[in-house]
């Protein structure tokens, strides 16, 4: 087992590793901007070395300054946990060359299944159901048209390097194609580097369907069953929960023993996502693979058991599945989880400052992960999520009201968060019938004014 590892993250996620690592033993050494100086993964940790000014281009993106900080505190292995350089191939190298096992897939995987076309491609020939959609890469906007003909309208563009909706286009007629592909293009290179789109074909109301997946170093991959994401607002995950109402057992099973299949051809190893749109017929389809832990890991650790933190660093240090997990997996009642971010519930602008008062809900069945406190400061530089809030009942009903119990017990002062959207979204028909899409964000929306404008008239 390893003798040390460094966090290269910030926020909850670097601290839910903290955790992992106390409670197997093993010492832990936090990297941090000067922003995030006084953060509780630095107070945690028990070595804390500062790699850089605010911005995550100058720290926690400089990868000479991650790995400069690893050879310095002599760690045995850097855990990239989620973001930042958590799917970057060419920082696991690095991690390689320099002797420091990295926490996650090999490079080589992760440029396979991280580049979103290549990825479509190896799903099709280990025979995984693909959306219709271009071979490759297009290369420009006449090849785009041809395929969108081929393929039959609506058609998304996507950014073949890309993800969290940046780089992607709708496009429902040839007249529009060619502007939009511009625009998703120049959106891609400025937020990736890489402006390469690909075409898949749109589907109209979709359910976000994800699979968990845990393969060890020795050829043994195992699926730990889905969870649903489609409650999102601009492709951002809002709310997330396991199992899917929408995923019998026995497709959970045959989709399962796929996945693994196909992960085992590809030489997965450690943790992973692989993600599915579900049409109006229930058909599921790949759409891209997430080469590492997800946001939303926690609900599939509420209904199985399995920590996959302390999974994926026992992977690493060469323990076998059969050692880590035990099997058969089982899924047990419903877990739901609500992201809180920073920001303001109805404008959806971020809400930076010092957070004046903090409280946690509790209980049986509440989990809260987070690193934020009362006086700590919320910095305008990173991501929004402060905190994630979890739930586990009997069944989806219980989930969803002891989420609403806790909502109501969860206080954050001095900031905006999403909080009182979350209790909206709870308290929504459709939500609570479980009957929704990747649109219903838009249709609550429409209900939300509509019932607004109808008190105004009372």
């Amino acid at each position: 087992m390893f003798h040390k590892i460094l966090i290269a993250n910030r926020g909850e996620i670097a601290l839910r590793v903290i955790s992992a690592c106390k409670e197997m033993g093993i010492r832990t050494v936090a990297v941090y901007s000067e922003a995030d100086r006084h953060s509780l993964h630095v107070k945690f940790a028990d070595e804390a070395i500062c790699i850089g000014p605010p911005r995550a281009a100058e720290s926690y993106l400089n990868v000479p300054a991650v790995i400069s900080a690893a050879e310095i505190a002599d760690v045995d292995a850097i855990h990239p946990g989620y973001g930042l350089l958590s799917e970057n191939a060419n920082f696991a190298e690095v991690c390689r060359a320099s002797n420091i096992k990295f926490i996650g897939p090999p490079p080589e995987v992760t440029r396979l299944m991280g580049e979103k076309s290549t990825a479509r491609q190896t799903m099709k020939k280990a025979r995984v159901p693909i959306l219709p959609g271009s071979d490759g890469i297009l290369a420009d906007e006449s090849e785009a048209l041809d395929c969108a003909c081929s393929i039959g309208y609506p058609v998304i563009l996507k950014a073949a390097a890309g993800g969290g909706g940046r780089g992607m286009r709708i496009v429902r007629s040839a007249d529009e194609l060619p502007a939009l592909f511009q625009q998703a293009s120049s959106e891609a290179a400025g937020a990736f580097g890489n402006g390469d789109l690909y075409m898949e074909k749109y589907i109209e109301r979709p359910r976000h369907i994800e699979f968990q997946v845990l393969a060890d170093e020795h050829g043994n991959v195992l699926s730990l069953g889905e969870r649903e994401c489609s409650i999102q607002r601009r492709h951002q995950k809002l709310i997330e929960e396991a199992p899917s109402l929408a995923i019998t057992p026995r497709l959970r099973a045959e989709l399962g023993k796929t996945i693994e299949r196909c992960m085992k051809d590809v030489g997965y190893r450690n943790a992973g996502t692989v993600e599915f749109l579900m049409d109006e017929d229930g058909k599921l389809y790949f759409i891209e693979m997430n080469t590492r832990i997800q946001v939303e890991h926690t609900i599939t650790e509420m209904v199985t058991g399995i920590d996959l933190v302390k999974a994926q660093i026992r992977i690493a240090a060469g323990e076998r599945l059969s050692e880590i997990v035990p099997t058969p997996v089982t899924i047990t009642g419903h877990a739901i989880e609500c992201r809180i971010n920073a920001e303001h519930p109805e404008k959806f602008t971020p809400s930076a400052g010092t957070i004046t008062a903090f409280s946690l809900p509790g209980g049986n069945g509440v989990r809260v992960d987070t690193a934020q406190y009362a006086e700590g400061v919320v910095p305008p530089y990173y991501d929004s999520l402060i905190a994630k809030l979890v739930c586990h009942g009997h069944n989806r009903e219980e989930a969803i009201n002891k989420m609403q119990r806790a909502l109501s017990q969860f206080v954050v002062q001095g900031i905006y968060t999403s909080i009182p959207l979350h209790q909206r979204i709870f308290d929504d028909p459709e939500f609570r019938s479980g009957h929704f899409d990747t649109h219903f964000m838009e249709r609550f929306f429409t209900r939300q004014g509509e019932k607004a404008e109808a008190e105004a008239k009372a």
